[in-house]
């Protein structure tokens, strides 16, 4: 069992192109919801979301392969070349190239391309959809494309367990090269789901909120969609120490959980267990985690369940954690949405920085955790928790720890 670190991150999203602009701007409190832009917002009940703005395909695609990519690959694909570029990895010249996994979670797959696909053939009475349909919204497209131009030949899959797909995919990285299945891996989530058809879903289970996202807020109506992707690159200590890599943090352990109860309303025992799972697997005591970047997603039902779930692992504990929500910034961008947070997650531990949980209004009874409200917080982080909890009761947690 070798330990595994991170050596390599990229991020698109709301907040930034780059994962050093997404961070700093978690660091700095920005909040990217707003009204959406990429459509109409006719018949929609609030019309707000997290989008990632001015992002031109054909300034990193060329126009003759951009025919392959639903933006949910596009997004991928660009946050993927960030996080190799830093990492420093050639995989061709390192030998890695024929074992390294490539595991991206997402939640729903090529939706604009459905969406359009839809649209023309039950909106237009278009018996013709484009030849490539299937090829852009299939849901492992994005694993695959990613394998495709790194040239890696070793596993390469999808996750797609709702809100926990990027956890869940970087849990199965982390394991398969810490057991040495893989020599190194490519890991994370994305997601492209801000559409009519999404949206409309969304608000019709009367989850989403009419003004923005507070998490754990007496005033909190509900969670709000947004759009991203959080691309990773793992591989053992010793290699990265080899070859002289910039470590970012050790990815300590994973754990995992399923409530097997409610397909939607959350259960703090499940939560818990995938709490302590993840710590037990890392080797780490309760006392060691200073940090908790939560799922906090607004709603009624995530924030007192997670804020009991964590009081139920700590104990005396939880009430010396910084727990923050990113969504507060980012939103909920489903699939994606534990990639984006490691993002943040990773920028705690390397700074000693607390993001905040932004929106905050008055304290819920029910909530009673450090939230870190409404602005960053200097703290010494040794070691650090990322909670995704989702539909289904299917629940993950990552532990990370300082790099060594």
């Amino acid at each position: 069992m070798q330990r595994v670190v991170i050596t390599g991150m990229g991020a698109v999203t709301p907040l930034g192109h780059t994962a050093t602009a997404t961070w700093s701007a978690m660091r700095e409190g920005r909040v990217a919801i707003g009204p959406i832009t990429s459509m109409p917002r006719d018949g929609l009940r609030f019309g707000i979301a997290a989008e990632v703005q001015g992002f031109d395909p054909l300034a990193h695609f060329d126009e003759k392969k951009l025919i392959l990519f639903d933006r949910v690959s596009q997004l991928a694909l660009v946050a993927a070349r960030e996080a190799v570029a830093q990492s420093g990895i050639d995989f061709a010249k390192d030998g890695l190239g024929e074992n390294t996994a490539v595991i991206i979670g997402t939640g729903i797959g090529g939706e604009q391309t459905h969406d359009e696909a839809s649209r023309r053939l039950y909106g237009e009475n278009n018996p013709r959809t484009h030849p490539l349909t299937i090829v852009r919204l299939m849901a492992n497209a994005p694993a695959c494309q990613i394998s495709i131009e790194h040239r890696l030949t070793g596993p390469a899959f999808a996750t797609s367990s709702a809100c926990a797909s990027a956890n869940h995919a970087l849990a199965q990285a982390f394991h398969m090269v810490r057991s040495g299945v893989a020599d190194a891996a490519i890991a994370g989530g994305t997601e492209a789901c801000i559409t009519l058809g999404v949206i409309r879903a969304w608000e019709a289970m009367r989850v989403m909120a009419d003004d923005t996202c507070r998490p754990f807020s007496r005033q909190r109506h509900g969670m709000v969609l947004g759009e991203g992707a959080g691309v990773f690159v793992l591989e053992t200590l010793e290699r990265a120490r080899a070859r002289g890599a910039t470590i970012l943090a050790e990815f300590a352990g994973a754990g995992m959980s399923a409530d097997a109860g409610d397909i939607v309303l959350p259960s703090e025992a499940g939560m818990a267990k995938a709490i302590q799972r993840a710590l037990a697997d890392g080797g780490l005591a309760a006392q060691d985690i200073d940090y908790i970047n939560a799922h906090g997603t607004g709603t009624p039902g995530n924030d007192p369940t997670e804020s009991k779930a964590i009081r139920r692992v700590f104990g005396a504990h939880a009430d010396r954690l910084a727990v923050s929500s990113t969504k507060s910034m980012h939103a909920h961008a489903l699939g994606a949405a534990g990639a984006i947070e490691l993002v943040a997650t990773l920028g705690a531990l390397r700074d000693g920085v607390a993001p905040p949980t932004m929106n905050f209004l008055d304290p819920d009874p029910e909530c009673d955790l450090d939230y870190v409200p409404n602005a960053a917080r200097e703290l010494r982080i040794d070691a650090a928790l990322s909670n995704s909890f989702a539909f289904g009761g299917l629940n993950a947690v990552l532990a990370l720890r300082r790099a060594p």
